[in-house]
């Protein structure tokens, strides 16, 4: 028996088909771009992850996707669907890295003092009710035209099984959800101009939600009428994936954002320091995360303005001497700074820069980002001795090697890390079936452990010091420039 999970990225779908033993037996992707209509948008049209999921599927044998016999869903969180009253799309949706909606979040942040507390972590741009809000100010007529708000994987389910559904992990990220009750917030569909009507159940992540439909099953090659699994959002995904599903498991996740994830029996906000404190998607379990804006992306970012092979450039960084120093805020960042506005930069450039040194810089700002979230992290009380790694950044052992440095805490990396949330979406899926959560969502043998190393990280302890004296210097000059 095989299990289908879908994940639905910002940079690809990925689909990922488990066996009876919970074993990858295949995967595959298709990709997708992003749009940006205008500085600090970032949307996707939400037919384009119907058509990217086409691709992928079509890179699973056929004879495979015949046996599949159950599907569970992973998603890109915080990004609003809208739809009128016959399920269609009223415009391109808008996502989880998109920064149009600073205003409204200072709006609904004095419309409910208490907002951090009940939703976990304040309102941020990237969150699905302020940019509700924002649609109410700027795009009257669609916003009188809204009869259903989705996450981005809810669509897919919409498409998979015709039905409105999301689950606690998902509903956590959108600053509607209450993380104490588990029900949506009338106080703050009320002060985001949201119909609370418009929001859909919220179901467990390993409950069935629907049952494959006639049309998607012929164009993705599956049995109709197979059982479709809520799902979770991406970090809750790669939670159960990597078997994070008792208080005090934890993880790292280097993808295109970053997060460091710690499970909790309790909800335990700390609006403070920008932690996230959410309903996991199992009953009776919430998480901490720090959630960083650009994980791995920076890298990719350097190799295709310099139009070389992210592996020659890290392989380049891995025997330079360390030279400038990076700002990594390509678009803005949450955890600690929920600052919108932040840019990235380079400083200390000089004639002996080269291509290797700019990648180490990359690489430095990187694992800072993940020192900062422990310090956010620790301040809640999280304080895992040791993490697991998931997500695409984990092919590079320099990377691993450098964020374990830097945090002082082993990761480890198992030959699954870059399937993350496809395959914790499959392991919903195979709960959806009736398999306990305890048999399932194990944790998965760990290939190699990246172990730190004190005396590196007394070497870049000054430049852990460069590198956050780096933020407020460029606030400054931001808030100067645009002055």
């Amino acid at each position: 028996m095989a299990h289908l999970g879908i994940d639905m990225g910002t940079s690809a779908v990925k689909v990922c088909v488990t066996d009876d033993a919970g074993a990858v037996v295949a995967t595959s992707e298709g990709p997708l771009t992003s749009q940006h209509p205008f500085t600090g948008a970032s949307e996707q049209a939400p037919d384009a992850w119907i058509a990217a999921l086409g691709v992928a599927m079509a890179g699973l044998p056929a004879g495979l996707r015949e046996t599949i016999k159950v599907i569970g869903l992973s998603g890109q969180m915080h990004g609003a669907v809208t739809l009128d009253e016959s399920r269609k799309p009223l415009r391109p949706a808008i996502l989880w890295n998109d920064g149009r909606a600073v205003a409204e979040c200072a709006a609904m942040a004095a419309a409910v003092p208490d907002i951090g507390h009940i939703t976990g972590v304040p309102p941020m741009p990237g969150f699905t009710a302020p940019k509700l809000l924002w649609l109410s100010h700027h795009e009257p007529e669609v916003h009188a035209r809204i009869a259903h708000v989705l996450l981005p994987k809810d669509y897919v389910g919409l498409y998979l099984h015709g039905n409105l559904a999301t689950d606690p992990s998902d509903a956590a990220g959108t600053s509607w959800f209450d993380q104490h009750s588990g029900q949506w917030s009338q106080a703050l569909c009320d002060a985001s101009a949201t119909d609370i009507a418009w929001l859909p159940p919220v179901l467990a992540g390993h409950a069935v939600a629907g049952h494959l439909g006639a049309d998607a099953a012929l164009a993705l090659g599956l049995p109709q009428g197979i059982p479709v699994a809520t799902g979770a959002g991406d970090g809750a995904a790669g939670a159960v994936g990597i078997g994070a599903v008792a208080p005090g498991d934890g993880f790292i996740s280097l993808g295109t954002s970053g997060q460091v994830f710690v499970t909790t029996k309790t909800c335990e906000p700390n609006p403070e320091r920008r932690t996230h404190a959410y309903a996991h998607t199992l009953p009776g379990l919430w998480f901490q995360m720090a959630a960083m804006l650009n994980g791995a992306r920076p890298m990719a970012w350097l190799a295709a303005l310099l139009q070389r092979p992210i592996a020659d450039l890290l392989e380049e960084a891995a025997t330079a001497t360390p030279g400038p120093l990076f700002l990594p805020y390509l678009s803005g960042e949450r955890t600690p700074h929920g600052d919108n506005d932040i840019r990235a930069g380079f400083w200390g450039l000089s004639e002996t820069t080269t291509q290797g040194t700019m990648m180490r810089a990359v690489v430095e700002a990187i694992a800072f980002t993940f020192a900062d979230a422990q310090a956010a992290m620790a301040a809640g009380g999280a304080k895992p001795d040791r993490l697991l790694a998931i997500g695409g950044g984990t092919r590079s052992d320099f990377l691993l090697q450098m964020i374990a440095d830097v945090i002082q805490v082993p990761l480890g990396r198992s030959d699954a890390a870059e399937v993350g949330p496809a395959l914790g979406a499959a392991r919903l899926g195979q709960m959806a079936l009736g398999a306990a959560p305890s048999h399932v969502a194990t944790k998965p043998e760990v290939s190699r452990w990246f172990t730190p190393d004190p005396a590196r990280a007394a070497e870049l302890a000054p430049r852990l010091a460069g590198y956050r004296a780096l933020y407020p210097a460029l606030k400054a000059v931001g808030a100067a420039v645009d002055a």
